[in-house]
C-alpha cells in the first residue's frame, strides 16, 4: 500500500474538484459569489489534479515495472537497458502531460484563448517542439528522445567524460548524471553525448579489461614479472580468469614501459584489480630485483687517464 501513497492525494483532490460544484447548487446557504467563483476556477483546479494524478500513476508503474529487473546483478546488460528507455519514456509521457495541461489552461480563459488553441492546431504539439527545437532547453529535450531510441549509454554504464572517468547514474530528459570515481557528481547536458565523442567501457557488456603500466630498468628479466602476475591473478577474486597479459610496449632510454591487461566482471571490480596488481607487481620488484627499478646512469671519465 506503501507504493500508491503519492497518488491518494492527487486523486483524493481530483475526486473532491469533480464532484465540488454539482455540491454547491445543493446547499441554498452558500454565496452566489462563492459559486460563481468555483464555476469560473474550478474546472483549472480540475486540470491540475487530473495532470498531478496522472503523472503519480504513471509513476507508479514506472516503480512496478523496474522492480523485475535488478541492476545490481552482475549480468544486468539487459536490466539497464530497461532501466534507461522507461526512465526516459517516463520523462518524456510526463512533459507532454504538463504541455496538454498547460494548453488545456489556457484555452479556458478567454483572452488567451489563441494561444491554447495554438498549441493544438496545425502540426500540433510536435510541430511545437520541433520550431523551438533551436533554443538550447528545448534541443536538450531532444537529444534525450533521441538517447531514448539510440542508447548510446544506460544506466551504470562506466563511461569517460572531459577526461572524468564515472557510471552514468541519472538520465533525464534535458540532462544527465555521471557519478566520478571520488563520489563527485557530473552533470551533463543531454547535447553533449549527441555532439561530441565519449568513451563507453561498457556498452555491449559489463566485462572490462584493465590497464596496468609500470616502469623498469633494462636488466629487469620480463618472464620472471609475467610469472609474478600470473600468480598475483590466481590469488585473487578479483580476476575473471579472462585476460592475462604482460607485454613490453615501448622503450624509452632510461626504461622500458610493461603494460599489463587484466579483466574483471565490471568497472569497479576492474578499477580494484588495476590497484591491486599495481601495488604486487611493485612490492614484488622491490623485494626480488631492487637493482631493476627505474635509474638514471652517468658515466664520468678521468681525462687524466685518456
Amino acid at each position: 500500500m506503501r507504493k500508491y501513497k503519492n497518488l491518494v492525494l492527487p486523486l483524493f483532490l481530483t475526486l473532491f474538484f469533480v464532484g465540488l460544484e454539482p455540491a454547491l447548487t445543493l446547499f441554498r446557504f452558500i454565496p452566489a459569489r462563492i459559486i460563481d467563483l468555483v464555476q469560473s476556477y474550478g474546472h483549472l483546479l480540475l486540470i491540475i489534479t487530473l495532470a498531478w494524478s496522472a503523472i503519480a500513476l504513471l509513476k507508479i508503474f514506472r516503480k512496478l515495472l523496474l522492480s523485475n529487473f535488478d541492476i545490481s546483478k552482475e549480468d544486468n546488460l539487459k536490466s539497464r537497458k530497461v532501466h534507461t528507455q522507461v526512465n526516459i519514456f517516463t520523462n518524456i509521457i510526463t512533459f507532454f502531460i504538463v504541455l496538454i495541461a498547460l494548453g488545456f489552461i489556457l484555452i479556458s480563459f478567454e483572452s488567451i484563448r489563441k494561444i491554447g488553441i495554438g498549441l493544438f492546431a496545425s502540426a500540433g504539439i510536435a510541430g511545437i517542439i520541433l520550431g523551438l527545437a533551436a533554443q538550447r532547453v528545448i534541443g536538450a529535450v531532444i537529444a534525450g528522445i533521441q538517447i531514448a531510441f539510440t542508447q548510446p549509454f544506460r544506466i551504470d554504464d562506466a563511461v569517460i567524460i572531459e577526461n572524468e572517468w564515472g557510471w552514468i547514474e541519472e538520465i533525464n530528459l534535458n540532462y544527465v548524471v555521471v557519478r566520478i570515481w571520488d563520489k563527485r557528481r557530473l552533470i551533463v547536458p543531454s547535447t553533449y553525448f549527441i555532439e561530441k565523442p565519449f568513451q563507453n567501457w561498457t556498452r555491449n557488456s559489463a566485462e572490462i579489461v584493465g590497464t596496468v603500466f609500470i616502469y623498469a630498468d633494462y636488466t629487469l628479466p620480463v618472464q620472471a614479472l609475467r610469472d609474478e602476475l600470473t600468480r598475483i591473478l590466481n590469488a585473487t577474486e578479483l580476476w575473471d580468469g579472462q585476460v592475462n597479459v604482460l607485454q613490453v610496449t615501448d622503450a624509452k632510454e632510461n626504461t622500458m614501459e610493461l603494460r599489463a591487461l587484466v579483466s574483471a566482471k565490471n568497472s569497479p571490480t576492474a578499477w580494484d584489480l588495476r590497484v591491486h596488481v599495481r601495488e604486487k607487481l611493485i612490492e614484488f620488484m622491490q623485494h626480488n630485483y631492487a637493482d631493476s627499478l627505474p635509474k638514471t646512469r652517468i658515466q664520468l671519465q678521468d681525462k687524466t687517464m685518456a
